[in-house]
């Protein structure tokens, strides 16, 4: 019987492991990226008199239309991130502005939409991008890769010590320590590989090292609390699904219901938007990715504390 299991956990076991994580990958990105569809992106639109026959030749789904009285309040709100473009109707044409920094998926389906509309009536269509991303990172792939790092390298880092035999103190501190680290580390490579970043790198960095420590103490706790399934059960959530309900660099807006229903709660997608409003969009739209991201840190420190309580605590 000893041997059995001796057998099962050295051989059997991985095996198994390795499938499922094999069919939960490809289960979850699969019908993610299957059929790509935009919802909901926001956008405004100035017409005189504040009435456009363009909004209702829209087709359901892909916008939420908000009208705007001028020019100046339009952009205004593309500024605080309330809209990703704007559709600017005047004497002297048509004018769409967007926000390069939404991302390109967002802005992809903007330029489109409009584009084949206007072509079909004959009009040609000025484009004018604002709030791009910087020269040396034109499609933001360099942030959402320190994203991406910043995930996994926590997740190693702080699922050794939620396994290992440090103590509760100790394991706080380590989560800590290593959100202050990896921040500006992270964001100090993809500042010299993508050029200056600008003004913003600092409140980016800051923001960084929140979720580090968010989701270090989420897997931390987890890893103290429930051993090897418990640091399993957080790596499916804060990294595998948590990537694949951001939508990468495309943003969210593009994926099914399921996974647009999860995406504001989770820290990827959360991080790279304040990362943005930090660097392109003069911090707008950073406060709610923090919140939620604080959150996350919340949920972890209760996790390790309810650790202390544990019959693996006895064993520290």
């Amino acid at each position: 019987m000893k041997n059995s299991r001796a057998f099962a956990e050295t051989y059997v076991q991985p095996l198994v492991a390795g499938l499922l994580a094999l069919v939960t990958l490809i289960g979850l990105i699969g019908p993610a990226i299957k059929s790509p569809t935009p919802h909901d992106i926001p956008i405004g639109i100035v017409a005189p008199g504040g009435q456009s026959p363009i909004a209702a030749a829209l087709p359901p789904g892909p916008f939420k239309v908000t009208m705007y009285d001028s020019e100046a309040a339009a952009r205004a709100a593309i500024d605080s991130r309330d809209i990703d473009g704007a559709l600017v109707l005047s004497a002297a044409g048509p004018t769409l502005v967007v926000a390069g920094a939404a991302g390109d998926g967002i802005t992809g389906v903007i330029t489109g939409v409009f584009t084949g509309i206007f072509q079909k009536q004959g009009q040609q269509l000025t484009v004018e991008t604002v709030h791009p991303f910087s020269s040396g990172d034109p499609h933001g792939l360099i942030l959402f890769f320190v994203v991406l790092a910043i995930l996994v390298s926590t997740l190693i880092v702080n699922a050794l010590v939620g396994l290992g035999r440090a103590g509760l103190v100790a394991t706080v501190a380590i989560v800590g320590v290593y959100a202050v680290i990896a921040a500006p580390v992270g964001m100090g490579l993809a500042n010299w590989i993508a050029g200056d970043y600008g003004s913003g790198f600092w409140t980016a960095t800051a923001v960084v090292a929140l979720a580090s420590a968010a989701i270090g103490a989420v897997v931390a706790g987890m890893g103290r609390l429930t051993g090897r399934p418990g640091v399993a059960i957080a790596a499916l959530v804060v990294v595998l699904l948590d990537l694949v309900c951001s939508g990468g660099p495309i943003g969210s807006a593009l994926l099914p219901d399921f996974y647009r229903f999860f995406a504001p709660a989770m820290p990827a997608g959360q991080l790279y938007s304040a990362m943005r409003g930090a660097l392109f969009f003069d911090n707008a739209g950073v406060s709610e990715p923090a919140f939620v991201l604080s959150l996350w840190l919340l949920g972890g420190l209760i996790l390790l504390a309810l650790s202390r309580f544990t019959p693996r605590a006895a064993d520290r």
